[in-house]
């Protein structure tokens, strides 16, 4: 086992030990509780019913304890911090009375990023093994932690409690995190009840005795000890590395939000109250999350659907300095910028106009600008964003940039044409290619706005209504 205390080692990841003490309970299926619970506390507070449940929750000072030098607000995107804590106080102390007193551990730590307008949100994960500058955090107990220029991300919450953790991930990312929500194990329970289940779908026969998982391959419907039995397994499922893992248990998050979404429990008022009852037990707040801010986010988020939360994990590689730790790689920072400044509100297309998304349209790209390389450059920056495109050599020169359609194509010209400032109006191409939208790139440059909106789709993105089956 490493030996040096800010690697915040678990047993169950260690070099093997005869002693039966484990601390591997992996719950990333917190932040279904962070998102229930939010959506659910708007809605009950909607049909004003919310006060018995909401005064169960526990609150923290986060806005004292971070202090005043933090990240500017660049947008009226909202971001929640989600954190599991494997505390073992209360009900929670039959998940390892051994370690009722040790002090509590998080290995979840989800940025859920809400973008401007409600219609589109993201949970970013954060490896737990992610080494990081961590600051000097004051605690809840009058304590203050000293800064490390190196340390686990996930042993702010152990040394500093929730509060670090959101001055961490700031630090790190210079991103404002508006709220915080923390769940325990009895949290996770009770939202995986209330919807009746959560599908999973195993490749293989699962056994794990540790995790006390015993499923068979295939389909299932999960929920109570089963399903948190399931999100804590490593080794019996994938290669038991902790990425891994996060990826299967983002699966398992979109599809219990997927769940809750359809299933009626928002729209509900005895369910609501039920679940927030059960749920508001376990859980934790800054002392800004108040009922009306919990309506005013469960408000914005009503008209969102499952395909629009998408989840992904920060940019990251294995470590340089330790190959059993993790490290961002150099596409997070742009990443986070994308966060920062994720000013664009999805709008729906004005009435009469093309609805054909861009991956169904098929364009070619001629140069008329008499620069080289032109044609190839728009075509990249096109295929970047769905189409589908081929080069299709240069054209006599011309100043203006135009669209021209063959037959049967006219409204998918409308499509790219959006993407064009100051394009005037597609025309028919006599002797175009059915079916097919020819962009004529002039020498007056053409500079595409963007067919997407918020931030750029990171890869391995999960998204809540994908198959549960996919990549199994």
């Amino acid at each position: 086992m490493n030996s040096n205390p800010m690697y915040m080692e678990y047993v169950d990841d260690a070099d093997p030990q005869p002693a039966p003490r484990r601390r591997g309970w992996r719950i990333l299926g917190w932040v279904c509780v962070g998102v229930s619970a939010v959506m659910v506390a708007g809605s009950l507070t909607m049909y004003g019913v919310y006060r018995s449940a909401l005064g169960n929750i526990n609150h923290e000072d986060t806005n004292g304890l971070v202090g005043p030098n933090r990240p500017k607000k660049l947008n009226s995107a909202m971001n929640i911090l989600l954190l599991g804590s494997d505390t073992r106080a209360g009900d929670n102390a039959k998940y390892g009375k051994s370690m009722k007193n040790e002090l509590p551990r998080s290995d979840t730590m989800i940025l859920l990023h809400l973008s401007p307008g409600g219609g589109q949100a993201m949970g970013i994960s954060f490896p737990r093994d992610l080494m990081v500058s961590m600051p000097s955090c004051k605690t809840s107990h009058g304590t203050t932690t000293a800064a490390q220029s190196r340390a686990q991300i996930n042993s702010a919450f152990t040394l500093g409690g929730a509060s670090c953790v959101v001055k961490t991930i700031e630090h790190v990312t210079d991103i404002k995190i508006d709220h915080f929500m923390q769940v325990d194990f009895n949290g996770f329970k009770a939202i995986t009840n209330a919807v009746g289940g959560v599908p999973v779908c195993l490749p293989k026969d699962v056994n794990d005795h540790k995790a006390k998982l015993k499923l068979s391959r295939g389909t299932h419907e999960i929920k109570g000890e089963t399903a948190l039995a399931y999100v804590r397994s490593r080794y019996a499922l994938g290669n038991g590395s902790d990425t891994d893992r996060i990826k299967r248990q983002q699966k398992f998050m979109g599809a219990l939000a997927n769940k809750a979404m359809s299933a009626g429990v928002l729209t509900n008022p005895g369910k609501l109250l039920s679940l927030m009852n059960a749920t508001t037990k376990s859980l934790t707040t800054d002392e800004e999350l108040t009922p009306p801010v919990m309506m005013k986010i469960a408000q914005g988020m009503q008209g969102m659907t499952s395909g629009k939360l998408r989840f992904v994990t920060v940019p990251s590689g294995a470590d340089p300095l330790d190959v059993n730790r993790v490290a961002l790689s150099p596409a997070a920072q742009p990443f986070f910028s994308a966060v920062r400044n994720d000013k664009t509100v999805p709008t729906e297309p004005k009435a009469g106009a093309s609805k054909i998304p861009p991956s169904q349209v098929r364009v070619r790209v001629f140069n008329a600008s008499g620069i080289g390389g032109q044609a190839a450059r728009v075509a990249e920056d096109l295929q970047s964003q769905g189409f589908h495109v081929e080069v299709g050599g240069n054209a006599p020169t011309s100043k203006v940039t135009r669209v021209m359609y063959g037959a049967g194509a006219d409204e998918h010209s409308q499509t790219l044409n959006r993407l064009i400032p100051n394009a005037p109006q597609p025309t028919a191409r006599t002797g175009g290619k059915p079916g097919v939208v020819d962009l004529i790139v002039g020498s007056n440059g053409i500079n595409l706005k963007s067919a997407k909106a918020g931030i750029p789709t990171q890869q391995g993105e999960i998204r809540a209504d994908d198959d549960i089956c996919k990549g199994t």
